[in-house]
C-alpha cells in the first residue's frame, strides 16, 4: 500500500513529518517497507531568474549570465546550455550543492576566465529524467527564490507499507489515518458524502443471479459528461503512487479504491447493451478484458453481463467493450459487495491480480457503499459536469454488525503488559469500535464495519470423527475466545509494540537439548569427512532416467515417476552412485581430468517407506595425475578406504567389521567387496563394473563407495571417563602366517585381535605374497601384533607366552602356519 504524505493529510490534521509517521506506523504493525522523498536531493534547488545572458568572451560555446537566485544577490554562472538566455526562470544550484545526477557537489571556479559561482541545472543533473539538451525552463509565473521541490510538488514523501492478509481496512489513505490518530500522532478528520440530488431515472438497473458471490449491488447513471485527462492534482496524486493516468472517469475510481479502499467500476452507459447488468455465474463465453487478454469465465466464476454477454470479471477486473474512453459522455457506475473467498478463488483461477481483487479478498467496509458511490458520483460531476440519476440496487446488504468483549486483566495475561481500563477504552474509541457495556472487569464493544478481522464469523474445520457435543463446545469456545484475543492486539499495537516488555521464555532444563538427532549428527560428520578427504560434494536430483536406473539393479514400476519433470528424470535412483557418474561422464564430455565427487542423499528400491535408504555414496574417477614419480590411478582401496573412514567418523569401531566379496552387480566381481558387521552390510565399495562404465560412455577407470547410513546402529552411551595412556611401551612383534590362497587377510586378523584381548592392542597386515617361494594354491601374510601391558613390562616369557597364542589362535580359525 502507497500514499503521499499530502494525501495522507486530506484525512489525518498532523504536523508529524514523514520519518515520525514511519516510525509510528512500523511500531503499531503497519510495517514500513520504504519512504521515498524525491525532494530531498532537490532541497538546497532554487527558482532563479537569468538577468542577463551574453557570449563568453573566451568561449564559442558557453555563455556568461548573471542570475538572480532570490536574495537580492547577482551571481555569476558559466552555462553551456543553448537555451540560456536573458529573461528566461530556472533552477539554480549554489556552491556547495550536490548534484544528484552527476555525483558532484558543486565548487565555485573560473572557467575560461570568468568566475562560476552556481550553476543552472538541467532535468538529468537534477535526477529527474535523461533530458540534457538544455537547462530546465519554467514558466513566467514560477516564484524566484522559492524552493524548487516545493514549487513543482516533488516535496511530498511516498510512504510504502506492507499490510498483512488480516487487515483490508489499511489498504486505504483513511484507514491508515485512522489507525494513527489512535495512536497519538494527529487528529482524524471528519468525513462523510452529501447525497447527489438525482436529476431523471437510471435507464440501467442490477439484476443478481448469483447471490452467493455478489449479495449486494448499488449503482447509478450519470449523463452529460465530459471526459478527458484528469486535473493535475489527481494524476500527480495517483501517479505518486505508480498508477497510470488514464481519463477522469476511471482516475476517480482508482482515486477512491485507495482514499477509502472502495473499488469500483465504471461503464460507458452507451455501450451496455439492454437496460439490465446481472450479476451471474459464467457460461464460458469470452470477453477481452481491460488487460488486454481474454477471459472465459466458468461457473464458480461471477461476471457482470448485458443482453450481449459478459462485460468484466466481477470483483476483479473489467471488460474492454464497455471501458469509459475520452468520446464517453453517459456513464454508469458500479459499487458492489463481493465474497472475499469466491473472489480469491476466481482470481487464482484466471491467474489476474488487481488492486480491486487485493481489496475485495481481504475484506471491504460493507457499510460504505451508499457513502462512496455519493462520494464517487460528486466528484466525477464536479471534473465532467453533467447530472446523475437516482440510485439503483439489487439483493440486500450484508450483515455486519457484531460484538466483541474483553477482560482487562487479559491484556497482561495474554500481552505481558497491563493497560489502565480507561485507556484501553479510549484507544478502543479512537479504533471505531463503540462501547456498549463495561464494568471494573471487562468492556463489551461494537466492532466497526470496517475491520472484517474482529470477531469474524469463520468456519472451524474439525475433525469427522470428533463427537458432536465436543465439536459443539469447541466451536463455542473458539466464538468466545477469540474476539478477545482480537482485542488485546488492537490495543497493545496502538499502545505500541515496543513497549510490550521482552520476556524470556521458561527454560526446560540448565543444560539445553540437543537440537540434531543422532542421524542427523552422523549425516553432518559423514559429509564433512568425505570433504576432508578432498571429495566436492555434489547435490543430485534423487531422479534417474529408467535405462541408467536398471544398470544398478532393477527399475520397480512402484519407482517410475508418474508426471516427471524431464524425460530423462522419470525414476527414482536406486543409489546415488548413478548420478555421481552420470556427472563424472558430462565433465569427462568436456575435458576434465578427474572426478572426485560424493553426495549425501536417498536411493530407493522398494516403494514402501522401507524400501528408501539414506546414502553416503563417493566416487573416484580419472586418468590420475601426472607426476614426475608416476600417476596412479584410483583402485578399489581408495574406496574402502573412503568407507572406513566413515564409518569411524559415526562411530563404528574398524575391528568388529569384516570384508566380504558381496558387493552388489554394479561393482566388478573380483574387485569389489562389503563391509558387515555381524550379518549388517553397511557398506560396499570396489571398483565399477566395465558394463556400466560403457553405457555411460565413462571411458576412465572409476571407483565407488556407499555407506548405509540407517543400517549404523547407534553407539552405546557411555559416560566419558578419563583417557587410557597405558604407563608402558607397547610390544610390537611381526608373524609371517602361510594359509591357503582362499583364505581372507581379514580372517588372520580377526583371529590375532583375539587371541589375548587383555593384551592384544591391534594387528595389522603389512606385507602379502604369493609366488614361487611358496607352495602353490597358498600365500603368506606378514601381519604386525602390538601388545600393550597394563601393569608391568612384560618379561620375554611373556612376550613369547602371548606369541604362541596368537599363533594357535590363526591356526585354528583359518588353518594357517609359521612361515619358515
Amino acid at each position: 500500500m502507497k500514499f503521499t504524505l499530502s494525501w495522507l493529510g486530506t484525512h489525518l490534521d498532523t504536523d508529524a513529518d514523514a520519518a515520525a509517521i514511519a516510525a509510528r506506523l512500523s511500531a503499531i504493525g503497519l510495517e514500513v517497507e520504504e519512504v521515498v522523498d524525491r525532494g530531498a536531493a532537490l532541497a538546497p534547488f532554487r527558482i532563479a531568474r537569468v538577468i542577463e545572458a551574453v557570449q563568453h568572451p573566451n568561449a564559442d560555446r558557453l555563455r556568461a549570465c548573471i542570475v538572480d537566485p532570490g536574495d537580492g544577490a547577482r551571481v555569476s554562472v558559466v552555462c553551456g546550455a543553448p537555451n540560456a538566455r536573458t529573461g528566461m526562470k530556472g533552477v539554480f544550484a549554489a556552491p556547495g550543492s550536490f548534484i544528484p545526477g552527476t555525483g558532484v557537489t558543486l565548487k565555485a571556479g573560473e572557467i575560461r576566465g570568468v568566475l562560476s559561482a552556481g550553476m543552472l541545472l538541467s532535468a538529468r543533473e537534477m535526477g529527474l529524467g535523461e533530458d540534457h539538451d538544455g537547462i530546465v525552463e519554467l514558466p513566467e509565473d514560477a516564484p524566484v527564490g522559492e524552493a524548487y521541490a516545493r514549487w513543482a510538488g516533488l516535496d511530498d514523501p511516498v510512504i510504502h507499507i506492507k499490510v498483512t492478509p488480516n487487515r483490508g481496512d489499511a489498504l486505504s489513505v483513511r484507514g491508515i489515518a485512522r489507525d494513527l490518530a489512535a495512536a497519538g500522532i494527529g487528529t482524524l478528520k471528519p468525513w462523510s458524502a452529501a447525497p447527489v440530488p438525482a436529476a431523471f431515472a437510471s435507464p440501467i438497473t442490477w439484476a443478481i443471479a448469483s447471490p452467493g458471490y455478489c449479495p449486494y449491488v448499488l449503482g447509478r447513471s450519470l449523463r452529460g459528461l465530459a471526459n478527458g485527462p484528469s486535473p493535475q492534482w489527481l494524476r500527480e496524486r495517483l501517479s505518486a503512487i505508480g498508477l497510470r493516468p488514464i481519463n477522469r472517469l476511471v482516475d476517480v475510481t482508482n482515486f477512491f479504491t485507495f482514499d477509502l479502499g472502495r473499488p469500483l467500476h465504471v461503464f460507458d452507459a452507451s455501450k451496455v447493451h439492454g437496460s439490465v447488468l446481472t450479476m451471474a455465474p459464467g457460461d464460458g463465453r469470452p470477453f477481452l478484458a481491460l488487460n488486454g487478454k481474454e477471459v472465459a469465465a466458468g461457473h464458480d466464476d461471477c461476471v457482470i453481463a448485458d443482453a450481449a454477454g459478459p462485460e468484466s470479471l466481477a470483483g476483479i477486473i473489467g471488460g474492454e467493450r464497455s471501458g469509459c474512453d475520452e468520446a464517453t459522455t453517459d456513464a454508469f457506475i458500479e459499487c458492489a459487495y463481493f465474497d472475499p473467498v469466491r473472489v480469491a478463488l476466481s482470481g487464482r483461477r484466471h491467474g489476474i491480480q488487481t488492486d480491486a481483487r487485493y481489496r475485495f479478498e481481504r475484506g471491504i467496509d460493507a457499510a460504505l457503499m451508499p457513502q462512496a458511490l455519493e462520494a464517487a458520483t460528486r466528484m466525477m460531476l464536479e471534473i465532467c459536469g453533467g447530472e446523475a440519476s437516482e440510485v439503483v440496487a439489487a439483493g440486500h446488504p450484508p450483515a455486519w454488525q457484531r460484538t466483541a468483549g474483553m477482560r482487562f486483566t487479559r491484556l497482561a495475561g495474554l500481552g505481558g503488559l497491563a493497560v489502565p481500563a480507561d485507556e484501553v477504552s479510549g484507544i478502543l474509541d479512537r479504533l471505531g469500535f463503540i462501547a456498549t457495556a463495561r464494568d471494573a472487569e471487562r468492556i463489551t464493544v461494537a466492532v466497526p464495519s470496517w475491520r472484517n478481522d474482529i470477531a469474524a464469523p469463520t468456519a472451524l474445520e474439525q475433525a469427522g470423527t470428533l463427537a458432536p457435543e465436543l465439536a459443539a463446545r469447541a466451536a463455542a469456545g473458539r466464538d468466545a475466545i477469540e474476539p478477545e484475543a482480537d482485542l488485546v492486539e488492537e490495543v497493545l499495537r496502538i499502545r505500541g509494540l515496543d513497549s510490550v516488555p521482552p520476556v524470556s521464555m521458561p527454560a526446560v532444563a540448565p543444560v539445553p537439548a540437543a537440537t540434531l538427532s543422532p542421524q542427523q549428527q552422523r549425516t553432518a560428520l559423514a559429509r564433512r569427512t568425505l570433504a576432508a578427504r578432498g571429495l566436492a560434494e555434489a547435490v543430485t536430483f534423487s531422479f534417474i532416467e529408467k535405462r541408467v536406473a536398471a544398470l544398478f539393479g532393477s527399475a520397480p514400476a512402484g519407482l517410475a515417476v508418474e508426471n516427471p519433470i524431464a524425460a530423462d528424470l522419470d525414476q527414482l535412483r536406486p543409489t546415488p552412485v548413478a548420478n555421481l557418474l552420470l556427472a563424472a561422464a558430462r565433465n569427462a564430455a568436456r575435458g576434465a581430468g578427474a572426478a572426485l565427487l560424493c553426495e549425501i542423499g536417498p536411493g530407493f528400491n522398494a516403494a514402501d517407506e522401507a524400501g528408501q535408504r539414506l546414502i553416503a555414496a563417493a566416487l573416484r574417477c580419472g586418468q590420475g595425475v601426472r607426476a614426475w614419480a608416476g600417476s596412479r590411478e584410483p583402485d578399489p582401496f581408495d574406496a574402502k578406504a573412503d568407507a572406513l573412514a566413515v564409518l569411524v567418523a559415526i562411530g563404528v569401531n574398524p575391528d568388529g567389521l569384516m570384508a566380504t566379496a558381496e558387493a552388489p552387480a554394479w561393482y566388478h566381481p573380483g574387485r569389489s567387496g562389503v563391509l558387515k558387521a555381524g550379518r549388517t552390510v553397511l557398506a560396499s565399495f570396489g571398483a565399477l563394473h566395465p558394463r556400466v562404465l560403457a553405457a555411460l560412455d565413462l571411458a576412465w577407470p572409476a571407483v565407488a563407495m556407499e555407506v548405509f547410513l540407517d543400517a549404523v546402529p547407534e553407539p552405546k552411551r557411555r559416560k566419558r571417563g578419563a583417557p587410557d595412556l597405558p604407563a608402558f611401551q607397547p610390544v610390537r612383534r611381526d608373524f609371517a602366517f602361510l594359509v591357503e590362497a582362499s583364505v581372507p587377510a581379514d580372517a588372520v586378523l580377526r583371529a590375532a585381535r583375539g587371541a589375548e584381548r587383555t593384551l592384544v592392542a591391534g594387528a595389522v597386515l603389512f606385507d602379502a605374497y604369493a609366488g614361487d617361494k611358496v607352495a602353490p594354491g597358498t600365500k603368506s601374510l606378514g601381519v604386525e601384533v602390538t601388545f600393550q601391558p597394563r601393569e608391568r613390562t612384560l618379561t620375554d616369557a611373556e612376550i613369547e607366552a602371548a606369541s604362541a597364542k596368537v599363533v594357535a589362535a590363526v591356526a585354528k580359525a583359518t588353518g594357517a602356519t609359521l612361515r619358515a
